[in-house]
């Protein structure tokens, strides 16, 4: 009989590359994908697995907890994967009530549907449900902003300054709650900057490649001098992937690309390739790079030291940012063009 994990958000960017790589490596695993389907979210993602024996889409809002009940009722989950949240900076800051209520309320709905469903006591699971596990997905913002030195690790003290980095701080402290009060079997991940196939067009990357593509301003908030570490989304799943299974409980591991770029090099090393991949009639596609009104609470710099994952776990990321572009830079040209 197959083990039915329950994996929320996958029709999103990384919850749908995700799924695809599980089920290519896991034919033991019954997948259960839960998503709303809000403009983040499309079935498009999922077109390799549709009709696939071991994997089922179920539309739904993890703020719903009887429909959450239910879930676990129906299908018995033996573990949890969640990446269902709401994302969008800019979105949280003209609208932050939304944020609040899926990444806490959503989270804490899971985790104690889960916990009810798992356990028939606090440090006590139920018999044949001592393996199940909860893995949270996260984020490198929780930790605030750095200087110029410095990364961060899994004990940098959290200092959100987002109300969407907040609402993840949040959610990160209530998974934490429950391994050290009901001794629940959790483990989360705080990543870096994703990129890769799939990514909605709302974020940097696409924007940057399909304002290049329509001949409209590329927008790059303040001097383009903000610094994140950009981790191609096919090494964040083998390192999700490997804390899920192997992974000690009660603990955060840190996914990073070591792959430091400020938003200004990420624009012109797009336009640089995509001159050569997709050439414009005359110039070049930098000269469409437009600098504008820098968003507030902007953090300057994110960067992960992952160490932990890679000595512990065994992890290494297989892209470099130059060479995980130019697949991004492949896959967005053959979608928009």
């Amino acid at each position: 009989m197959k083990k039915s994990l329950l994996i929320t958000g996958g029709a999103g960017f990384i919850g749908s590359n995700f799924i695809v790589h599980f089920l290519a490596n896991n034919p033991e695993y019954f997948v259960v994908n839960l998503d709303k389907l809000t403009y983040a979210g499309t079935l498009d993602n999922l077109t390799e697995i549709e009709g696939a024996e071991n994997y089922k889409f179920v539309e739904g809002d993890i703020c719903d907890r009887e429909f959450i009940n239910r879930l676990f009722t129906e299908y018995d989950f033996r573990g949890v994967i969640h990446f269902a949240a709401e994302s969008h900076v800019d979105n949280s800051i003209s609208g932050p009530e939304a944020f609040v209520r899926t990444n806490v309320l959503g989270t804490f709905n899971l985790l104690d549907a889960a916990r009810n469903h798992w356990m028939s006591a606090p440090q006590q699971y139920r018999g044949g449900y001592e393996d199940c596990r909860f893995h949270h997905i996260s984020t490198d913002e929780v930790y605030g902003t750095l200087g110029a030195e410095g990364l961060f690790t899994e004990e940098t003290p959290y200092a959100p300054n987002s109300p969407y980095s907040a609402s993840k701080a949040s959610s990160d402290m209530i998974v934490r709650s429950y391994y050290h009060t009901y001794g629940m079997n959790v483990v989360t991940t705080n990543c870096s900057n994703n990129y890769g196939p799939k990514q909605h067009i709302e974020k940097l990357i696409p924007t940057i490649i399909r304002k290049a593509l329509a001949g409209e301003n590329i927008p790059i908030y303040g001097k383009g001098e903000n610094v994140r570490d950009w981790l191609y989304v096919l090494d964040h799943c083998t390192g999700i992937e490997l804390v899920y299974k192997k992974g000690k409980a009660g603990e955060t591991y840190n996914i990073g690309g070591r792959n430091e770029r400020n938003n200004l090099y990420i624009a012109h090393t797009i336009c640089g390739f995509m001159d050569k991949m997709k050439p414009k009639a005359e110039g070049s596609y930098s000269d469409q790079i437009a600098f504008v009104k820098d968003r507030p609470g902007h953090d300057l710099r994110y960067a992960i030291d992952a160490t932990k994952i890679e000595s512990d776990l065994g992890w290494k990321a297989n892209e470099n940012f130059e060479t995980g572009i130019v697949k991004t830079i492949e896959w967005y040209l053959d979608k928009l063009s």
